[in-house]
């Protein structure tokens, strides 16, 4: 094939959703853009994917350079979730995005070279580019993935209850679980396993606290939901 005018490569860029619970609501982490386009919006972690590194490489540089995040030891799951190649997603011109998913507990960004804060995915601020689609796709990737796989391991301490399991699920979900279904559910998925320690909280009966099985992704035998 012949071109009839020369060939101008895209721009290929990274960005990293990275969510975890907080005070019972799931969060994304975004920094303040201090420059146009989109000067004071938001974002999520990002930047352009350079000549001689992988994109997974450059995410890890950017991501610990802009948000004071260690893709590596301060995420418990990471997952490639999708390249998004919309022509105008960008005013500066064409750029694809190869994005990442991400899934922790007890992350603190460090402030040191942006602005950077976690907000619930259910009240966003100014969000800049696509990435507030992103965000929601990102969401109900997660939702999947923890209908199959065991992903919700990410988001809980190595030792916690069933009370507290069940209330990662419903977080994610966005809707209430029944109890007992719940518990015969996944407790016959041979995920988790009780521990000989207790947990008490107030005046309420002590409850057994739980451990995963494993702490790497599996896929279930069958589907949870």
């Amino acid at each position: 094939m012949k071109y009839t005018t020369p060939y101008t490569p895209p721009t290929l860029t990274v960005d990293a959703v990275i969510f975890q619970l907080i005070n019972g609501s799931l969060n994304v982490l975004l920094i303040q853009r201090a420059n146009d386009p989109f000067k004071g919006s938001w974002a999520l972690p990002g930047g352009y994917s350079p000549q001689g590194e992988t994109t997974i490489e450059a995410l890890e540089r950017i991501v610990a350079y802009k948000a004071g995040v260690n893709i590596q030891n301060d995420l418990s799951y990471v997952e490639q979730l999708y390249t998004f190649d919309t022509v105008a997603r960008d005013p500066r011109g064409h750029a694809v995005s190869v994005t990442y998913m991400g899934c922790g507990r007890e992350i603190s960004p460090d402030q040191a070279n942006s602005v950077v804060s976690f907000f619930p995915v259910t009240d966003l601020p100014s969000i800049a580019y696509d990435h507030k689609k992103i965000i929601e796709y990102a969401h109900q990737r997660l939702i999947a993935k923890l209908t199959y796989t065991n992903a919700v391991y990410a988001f809980l301490p190595q030792y916690f209850t069933l009370a507290e399991l069940q209330s990662a699920y419903e977080t994610i979900f966005g809707y209430e679980l029944d109890k007992r279904n719940f518990r015969k559910k996944f407790l016959g998925l041979k995920l988790t396993e009780e521990t000989d320690q207790m947990q008490r909280e107030g005046a309420h009966r002590p409850a057994r606290l739980h451990k995963f099985t494993s702490d790497t992704l599996q896929t279930l035998s069958r589907s949870f939901d």
